[in-house]
């Protein structure tokens, strides 16, 4: 007996259509290798009909008090926790994570988030009104940019995209969203939700691959552009942008280098990184996944992290005691895989280092030693289970290895010393330095990188005011 495939569609203007040409793409259950389910492969048409619906909406939305906007978002939020199963069995189909962790460690904070941007909508904050010149009063007001065309990744697709669309909203923008090809199911259903509390037009969502993203941001409507994802993809969306001067908000790759001074406790430093290094199976841009340590503790940390990584499980979403689960797709399996392999002849893999199972995408919590900072697995994201080690000799030589990469999204230092740390924090080249701690965040503080990590800020007042725009009124008082 042959199963039916659930059938995904895009959400455009207050209705639920298939691609205008019938395109679809199959989706594919990381956790079992198998097709659970197939969504609109969209093209010109369909992003086309996306955007002449959030612009028909924007003015109305535009001029819409912060109060307004900020109920809608608070109707969100509270709509969000009274479905959350129906959003977490979504998003375990989408990525085979762990069911008690997607709705322990994403629907909080997801829900968190979009109440900040629901207070956001109304704190704007600028200058004062003013004579800057005799006769003449100045006043500055913030706008919101119009409609943006925003990609989301796979690897937290349900929080990603509140991460989009929050911000957006809050200002008075119209949003059109794309979901990564691999992962539409949880925001098709984020956008039955959503369209239950905006107006039509508002919030839509437009399924389909590359050449779909690639059709929204070249799409003469949008006024932003806004991706998550990765280098090649962030230049790319830049590149198609500059041909009409979109504004780009790019969340790109990150390569986090966690430095551990000789003054660390051990113990507790390998748990808490074994945890940042491995959560959510490495496919994580902040992820702990470069440790250097000192020298003079560096075969003690490693035994005890190698030890860490043997004790970590990875397995189906229902498991027990599982704290991550598999690769999001066959493309990234082979691309971890092939970075083990390729490994040079100094490194030496201490744990791990292979796939798990023959059904699903998995890949064991692996640990790598002996490397050099010249090393491809050093230089280049993983977005994996893997950890590599390498050992420094001083806190300049710290400094060296861990700044001396692409990629400046985040990183973090473990000593005792509050001097060292804060020497450390400024001199690190990151746009997050977190002190005896990795990865947590909160919607309160900014987050966001530099050099091939991308642009502007996701999180914050900062990143809320990343979707608006200045505008300087003056008026003669004669």
């Amino acid at each position: 007996m042959t199963t039916e495939l659930r059938r995904l569609r895009n959400y455009i203007n207050g209705e639920f259509r298939d691609a205008a040409d019938g395109r679809t793409i199959e989706v594919v259950n990381p956790a079992t290798g198998e097709v659970y389910a197939t969504s609109p492969l969209s093209g010109q048409a369909d992003v086309d009909a996306a955007m002449e619906a959030a612009a028909a909406a924007f003015p109305a939305w535009r001029d819409s008090t912060p109060s307004e906007r900020q109920k809608v978002l608070l109707k969100i939020a509270d709509a969000f926790e009274e479905r959350a199963e129906e959003l977490i069995a979504a998003e375990v189909e989408n990525t085979g994570k762990p069911v008690a962790l997607t709705a322990s460690e994403e629907i909080p904070p997801m829900v968190d988030q979009i109440r900040f941007f629901a207070g956001a909508a109304r704190l704007l904050e600028g200058r004062s009104a003013g004579e800057y010149m005799e006769g003449m009063t100045s006043i500055v007001r913030r706008e919101p940019v119009g409609v943006c065309a925003q990609v989301a990744p796979w690897n937290y697709p349900m929080m990603m995209a509140v991460w989009k669309f929050a911000p957006a909203l809050a200002a008075g923008n119209t949003v059109v969203l794309k979901p990564s090809d691999t992962t539409p199911a949880s925001t098709v259903l984020m956008a039955e939700i959503i369209g239950q509390i905006v107006p039509k037009g508002v919030f839509n969502v437009v399924c389909g691959d590359r050449e779909t993203g690639k059709a929204m941001v070249e799409h003469p409507t949008p006024a932003m552009a806004s991706i998550t994802g990765s280098v090649r993809a962030g230049m790319q969306v830049a590149e198609s942008a500059a041909k009409d001067v979109k504004r780009v908000h790019l969340e790109l790759g990150g390569k986090a280098p966690v430095v551990v001074f000789e003054d660390t406790d051990i113990a507790k430093a390998v748990e808490d990184i074994s945890v940042a290094g491995f959560f959510n199976a490495g496919q994580d841009c902040t992820a702990a996944t470069r440790v250097l340590v000192h020298e003079s503790i560096h075969d003690e940390f490693v035994a005890q992290l190698a030890k860490a990584a043997a004790d970590t499980k990875t397995g189906q979403p229902d498991d027990e005691d599982v704290l991550y689960g598999p690769l999001n797709n066959a493309n990234q399996l082979k691309q971890v895989t092939g970075f083990i392999e390729r490994l040079p002849a100094h490194a030496k893999v201490e744990a791990g280092g292979h796939r798990v199972g023959d059904k699903g995408y998995f890949y064991a919590p692996t640990v790598v030693s002996g490397l050099k900072q010249d090393d491809e697995i050093v230089q280049n994201e993983v977005f994996g289970p893997v950890i590599t080690v390498q050992s420094f000799v001083d806190e300049a030589q710290a400094l060296e290895f861990a700044n001396g990469v692409e990629y400046a999204l985040a990183s973090s230092v473990w000593t005792k010393d509050h001097a060292r740390a804060m020497r450390m924090s400024k001199s690190l080249d990151f746009g997050c330095v977190w002190i005896n701690t990795h990865i947590p965040l909160v919607a309160e503080m900014p987050h966001g990188g530099y050099k091939k990590s991308g642009y502007g800020k996701d999180l914050s007042a900062y990143g809320f005011e990343d979707y608006t725009r200045i505008k300087h009124v003056m008026t003669s008082l004669g």
